[in-house]
């Protein structure tokens, strides 16, 4: 009897549970729940940036801390790490933060990043331009777009084609672990290994001049208690930190984010209608369903590459202009790539691994075509989740307005330092960025 009166119990407390609710947010938390993984809202509900021990994906070899975060944090911003640019005038005038820029969903400015090699920043990074005595070839301009490194805790092999990381996706391709995917040699996931990497790429480095003139062993030191000190301040040991950085930067404060904590006038009523969309009619999350709206799956959308828009360092035959088949060599793979995350879309300039869409509502409109412009990929070979999708102007209105504003969290400067140790300006130290900045 106790038995059959808990089961009646629990029916009662399922199908009552949204009965307080207005029609719209009952409605709509339903269809919440209904492409949830776990059946509940609350998966959708980001992690707190300072509950370190409750931060997704970390490598166990570089659990986060308070330390290690406030070293990345210094690391990511700092001008003064690039020590190995190509020529002696770039040398100390740009950093990570140059190419991934708070206020821009921490992307690029503009189409394509460049960071040894450009000059000037403009407008958030708007009018970077290539610095007189660099040729095309000698630039760290990379062939994609890069994705951004907001919500990258939800991320587990990093790049539009998952290449980094000797985990999760990456199991079973070692003998693609060739070139920049020797990082992956190390076991380590992959925030971990593309840092490291990432130094050598991006033409930075730690040495006496960083560590001493600057005073960042102090800081390696704090973050770096228990690592012997011949090993503390190395690349490897700045891979750590600038990933447990990484790990904390979480769009938490979007309207979408309270409303799924409680607070049901967080969002508009047309912004529940575009969720609604969102999560039921446009299918969206068939791809887009991690937390963060990414996910670790890769589909072939048929959407034009870098070079084709004057990309610098890149041409018709750059192998990451075929994705995940670039990375594994497999046919199956080819012109697949990555499942981005959906937040802070409203800051970005250019969208899609070659920047061939310039605003979320011509986003919109190619995928409610699913039609490949891309004369490389066949419209039949685009993913099978990539289909045409019938909206009224209407419903795509509301989408556009939940994924513009409600997914929208507008303090991402929050993230960034007010100084570095250096004292350099940043992102970028050029003469020409710090008359754009007004750092002086």
């Amino acid at each position: 009897k106790y038995f059959i009166m808990c089961v009646l119990g629990a029916f009662l407390l399922t199908s009552c549970k949204h009965e307080s609710l207005r029609d719209i947010d009952a409605d709509l938390i339903s269809a919440i729940e209904s492409r949830s993984k776990t059946g509940s809202a609350d998966y959708f509900i980001l992690a707190d940036e300072e509950d370190y021990a409750h931060l997704p994906n970390q490598d166990p070899n570089n659990p986060v801390t308070k330390e290690k975060v406030a070293l990345g944090k210094l690391l990511f911003f700092e001008t003064g790490l690039a020590q190995t640019a190509k020529y002696e005038l770039c040398l100390e005038t740009y950093s990570c933060a140059t190419c991934h820029v708070p206020e821009r969903g921490f992307l690029p400015g503009r189409r394509q990043g460049i960071a040894d090699g450009a000059v000037g920043f403009g407008t958030l990074g708007d009018n970077r331009m290539v610095q007189l005595g660099y040729e095309d070839t000698d630039l760290d301009a990379q062939g994609t777009r890069p994705l951004t490194v907001m919500n990258v805790a939800y991320v587990t092999n990093t790049l539009w084609s998952g290449l980094f990381g000797a985990n999760d996706k990456n199991i079973g391709t070692e003998d693609s672990w060739t070139g920049l995917a020797e990082a992956n040699y190390t076991g380590f996931v992959g925030l971990e290994a593309q840092n490291i990497e990432n130094f050598d790429l991006h033409r930075m480095e730690i040495n006496e001049k960083v560590l001493d003139q600057y005073g960042y062993r102090a800081e390696f030191d704090k973050a770096f208690p228990d690592v012997p000190e011949d090993q503390r301040y190395e690349v490897k040991t700045a891979s750590f930190a600038i990933s447990a950085y990484l790990r904390t930067l979480l769009t938490n404060r979007a309207p979408f984010q309270e409303y799924l904590k409680g607070d049901y006038d967080a969002l508009t009523d047309h912004q529940k209608e575009g969720a609604k969309i969102f999560f039921g009619k446009a299918g969206c999350t068939s791809c887009h369903n991690g937390p963060s709206f990414s996910a670790m799956t890769f589909h072939a959308m048929g959407t034009r590459d870098m070079w084709e828009y004057d990309g610098l360092n890149t041409s018709a035959d750059d192998e990451r202009n075929l994705g995940r088949g670039g990375f594994t060599g497999r046919q199956e793979d080819m012109h697949r790539f990555k499942v981005p995350q959906l937040y802070n879309l409203k800051d970005y300039t250019h969208f899609f691994h070659g920047g061939s869409k310039t605003s979320l509502k011509a986003v919109i409109e190619f995928k409610a075509k699913a039609k490949s412009e891309n004369p490389r990929v066949a419209t039949e070979d685009l993913s099978d989740q990539f289909r045409p999708l019938t909206l009224t102007v209407a419903e795509k209105e509301a989408l556009y307005d939940f994924l513009e504003n409600a997914l929208y969290d507008p303090d991402m400067t929050r993230y960034a330092p007010d100084q570095i140790p250096s004292g350099n300006c940043f992102p970028n130290n050029d003469q020409i960025s710090r008359r754009d900045i007004g750092c002086q």
